[in-house]
């Protein structure tokens, strides 16, 4: 439930093509917070290319795959285009995969989402500079395709089977597995609480060689069924509900319920032998990730134990199928996800981060499993692995600053001589892509006060060239936005000596001598951060959308990173191990506490909101004993954490079993006695990942406990809550409401 990941990329991606801000009225509108018209441009998807001297995007019109020179970020070749393709079958391409080789490509058409990651598509090969494509297949849409190092082979799921297609035997297809069936078998393909809560978006995979296919096998017949209600709605319409209302069965693992039972399975591509490899599995264990090393007869695997405090390590040849256990890391806490796909490997050994010094550092380990060197210390967390160039001897990363975890670097660290090198320095937030080689990489850099900017860098940290975008145009214009808030980073500290921190939005016309209702905004999840030197903060993912229109109807808008947030080591965000949301809602109310102390605020006008995870602190606010918040908003929260997934609930919570005392303190049902303020409770009844029963359990709580709230309610509507003009009607909605009751 990374719900930060959602709301920054997934539920407004869709509104970052539209209007730039040149095409805008020079103003901060409620219109203009709607469409995210001053949503600041990205870098976009960057596919390194092999060499490591170019990389590929997508055309803005997906007619053509572009290829740009990594040293000048200018475009120096078209590697597809409509338009020189006969009679292509196609008008547009919405997404691409390239061979490792570099010599093919396959082209993605007809896209249909599936969960937050999957998709269903029909997929095209082209080999790069010929004159035509083909399909990859006639039997309908694939998912999750991955072609061999060569380019010659390319597997793909459907309908919970794998399939091979041989490009070099006129891309003749075979049927690699039978048993599959959604909803009982899936080879290759993750289930959703898999890829919800582990980023798995594939589970198969080539040998180096080409001669072995290798695939997670999940067995969801046992895994329980949530079921809910399809109506004909609008935007889109369905019409086939109008007259009676569908039913969409989901298998969804609930806290203490069957989660699929794994295994690991390899196919001889010459001899057509399917082997399960002999991986020592508990019947609850995760398998989250496989992947090759740089030999064929090595497969890795890892496995985390149900409660996620134990990570094991385990390369096998897929061909015996023996095993050997090569790592084992145990977390005082839990195993962070976000790190698996840190473990790479390389000819001389293998990466891997881990928390068991208290902060997440980086380690390489030889090939045998044996450490070599701790490659980075101190307090500063390690957040993403970038690469390692072997001939220098650098592995590059992106960490916070030590003893700052409001600020992040591009570092370089050295094997040999153990230097750290901090190759973007200027204060703020930076995120990096790297060039296959590691000799070049694009960095994103931004501040507080600061549009994003990118621009390429050497692997010595030189800057080579700017990437010009429209985000300088937005600089220019938010510079003389009327309206425009202003931004500020604070901190506070709580009862028991912990410093938080926070940023606080006034309207352009501030006065210090008024005081102001105060709205406050926050996510508060496990390793999160919404407080950052970043110009990328606020429920819009920058100031100048719907935090920064608030601002100009009248509120200061408030963000603090409780306990249990990220970038400040393991016992920070630990403390809320076993008892989610508790001493987050304590620290959005000492927060509140604090913030009344300000002379321009109004105590008795301090309201709360979030989304999700935020959504159930927000309700845990305003039930809570201190009676600090006249109003809040809770949107899609998890009310019980009986209702949420096995893999995320009992990371943090361990199982209803074991930690039942935890999960009864941390449900919000019950608090309900305690709700004095006023609360609207906001939920879409096609929400596949929080599910409306959440809603429908706290709502039926609140009228037996003989408490008065609101409620809105959205059809046919999933954890995003939106389509058509359903986004407009929640923003006016919350603002509505605070506006009445603040």
């Amino acid at each position: 439930m990374n719900l930060r990941t959602f709301l920054f990329s997934g539920l407004f991606g869709m509104t970052m093509s539209l209007s730039s801000p040149a095409d805008a009225q020079n103003s901060l509108t409620f219109e203009a917070a709607v469409r995210n018209t001053y949503a600041p441009s990205s870098v976009g998807e960057v596919t390194p290319l092999p060499g490591g001297q170019h990389f590929a995007r997508l055309s803005p019109d997906g007619k053509q795959v572009l290829r740009y020179d990594f040293q000048t970020g200018k475009q120096d070749g078209v590697l597809f285009d409509v338009a020189q393709i006969e009679d292509c079958p196609f008008e547009t391409a919405e997404g691409y995969v390239v061979s490792p080789d570099g010599s093919k490509m396959l082209l993605r058409t007809a896209t249909r989402k599936g969960f937050r990651r999957s998709m269903t598509a029909t997929y095209y090969i082209y080999i790069i500079g010929n004159s035509t494509v083909a399909p990859l297949s006639d039997g309908g849409p694939q998912e999750c395709p991955v072609f061999s190092q060569d380019g010659n082979l390319v597997a793909f799921v459907r309908e919970g089977n794998i399939f091979l297609i041989k490009l070099l035997f006129n891309n003749s297809e075979s049927q690699v597995t039978k048993d599959g069936a959604p909803g009982q078998v899936l080879n290759g393909k993750p289930d959703w609480v898999y890829e919800e809560e582990f980023a798995a978006t594939s589970g198969l995979c080539f040998s180096p060689d080409g001669q072995m296919i290798c695939w997670i096998r999940w067995d969801e017949s046992a895994v329980g069924t949530y079921s809910f209600p399809l109506y004909a709605g609008a935007a889109p319409e369905m019409p086939q509900y109008a007259e009676y209302p569908g039913i969409y069965n989901l298998k969804y693992p609930k806290a203490g319920t069957a989660n699929s039972r794994v295994s690991v399975l390899s196919y001889d591509i010459k001899s057509r032998v399917t082997r399960t490899i002999k991986l020592p599995l508990k019947d609850t264990d995760y398998v989250p990730r496989i992947r090759f090393t740089e030999s064929a007869d090595r497969l890795a695997m890892m496995v985390l134990d149900r409660n996620q405090t134990t990570l094991d390590l385990y390369v096998a040849n897929p061909r015996s199928g023996e095993c050997k256990l090569l790592l084992r890391d145990q977390a005082k806490y839990y195993i962070n996800p976000d790190h698996l796909d840190a473990i790479r490997f390389y000819a001389d050994g293998f990466t891997y981060l881990s928390e068991k010094d208290g902060y997440n550092q980086l380690y390489f380990y030889a090939p045998g499993g044996t450490l070599r060197k701790q490659l980075t210390s101190g307090e500063a967390e390690v957040q993403e692995f970038y690469g390692y160039n072997p001939e220098n001897g650098n592995f590059y990363y992106r960490s916070t600053l030590p003893g700052d975890p409001l600020r992040t670097a591009v570092y370089a660290a050295n094997l040999k001589s153990g230097k750290v090198s901090n190759l973007t320095p200027e204060p703020g937030t930076h995120r990096a892509s790297f060039s296959s080689d590691c000799s070049y990489f694009i960095d994103t850099y931004s501040a507080l006060d600061k549009v994003p900017a990118s621009a390429i860098y050497n692997q010595k940290g030189k800057k080579l060239s700017d990437l010009p975008s429209r985000n300088e145009e937005l600089a220019r214009q938010a510079e003389n936005l009327a309206g425009r808030p202003t931004c500020e980073l604070f901190q506070f500290t709580i009862s028991d000596g912990t410093v938080l921190n926070g940023w606080l939005m006034k309207p352009a016309d501030f006065d210090p001598s008024r005081r102001y209702p105060l709205i406050m905004f926050q996510y508060s999840g496990p390793k999160t951060q919404q407080v950052a030197d970043s110009w990328q903060i606020g429920f819009s993912g920058h100031p100048l959308g719907f935090d920064g229109w608030l601002t100009t109807q009248g509120f200061l808008v408030a963000c603090v990173d409780p306990r249990g947030t990220g970038g400040r080591g393991a016992d920070f965000s630990g403390a809320t191990y076993m008892r989610l949301g508790v001493l987050e809602s304590d620290d959005q109310v000492a927060a509140a506490q604090y913030l009344g102390t300000l002379s321009y605020v109004d105590p008795g006008r301090i309201g709360i909101w979030g989304w999700s995870f935020g959504g159930t602190v927000a309700g845990m606010s305003i039930m809570h004993p201190s009676h600090v918040f006249k109003a809040a908003v809770s949107v899609a929260p998890v009310t019980d954490w009986r209702f949420y997934d096995t893999a995320y609930t009992e990371r943090y919570m361990r199982t209803p079993e074991e930690n039942a005392e935890g999960y009864d303190e941390a449900s919000v049902l019950s608090r309900v006695n305690n709700l004095e303020g006023k609360y609207l409770l906001v939920h879409g009844l096609a929400d596949d990942n929080v599910h409306y029963q959440n809603a429908a359990q706290l709502s039926e709580a609140l009228v037996q406990a003989e408490k008065q709230f609101d409620m809105q309610v959205y059809t046919n509507r999933d954890h995003g809550i939106y389509g058509g003009a359903t986004r407009a009607h929640l923003y006016r909605r919350i603002a509505d409401f605070f506006k009445a009751n603040l």
